[in-house]
């Protein structure tokens, strides 16, 4: 395979001004390009941190598959959550699920976005529980 120069979610919906707003007013993306059919935004501290969002109904998009998101969760990895969701309390973001640990290994939480098929997962990596020690497997 080649060398990959990118690798991004393109999500179908069709509240994609809306879902611009949002990930740019609360999740520090800034716009790089708009129009009426297709958003696409960058991550302003990290640039190689990319999503998009096009309208289901757009001709770019295979017929068979012109429909809006469902079942979607982004995941955003980070270091210190706690401290991250203690800092964003007062954007009174709607909980999907609250911040919790899970024996996998994981400290997260769960937001709903303005596109009713996509949540975000904030999530930190901890120490995995013994019961899913070995589900961890060492890539070749």
């Amino acid at each position: 395979m080649k060398k990959l120069t990118s690798y991004y979610p393109v999500v179908c919906t069709y509240s994609g001004e809306a879902l611009m707003h949002f990930f740019c007013d609360n999740l520090g993306f800034e716009t790089v390009f708009q129009s009426e059919w297709y958003w696409h935004l960058s991550m302003k501290q990290q640039p190689g941190v990319n999503i998009a969002f096009v309208q289901p109904d757009h001709p770019s998009v295979p017929k068979a598959y012109r429909q809006p998101v469902q079942g979607m969760i982004l995941n955003i990895e980070m270091e210190q959550i706690d401290d991250y969701y203690q800092s964003n309390e007062h954007l009174n973001w709607e909980l999907a699920l609250p911040l919790r640990s899970e024996d996998w290994g994981q400290r997260h939480f769960i937001i709903k976005t303005p596109e009713p098929g996509l949540l975000i997962d904030f999530i930190e990596v901890i120490p995995v529980g013994e019961q899913y020690a070995d589900n961890y497997l060492t890539p070749s």
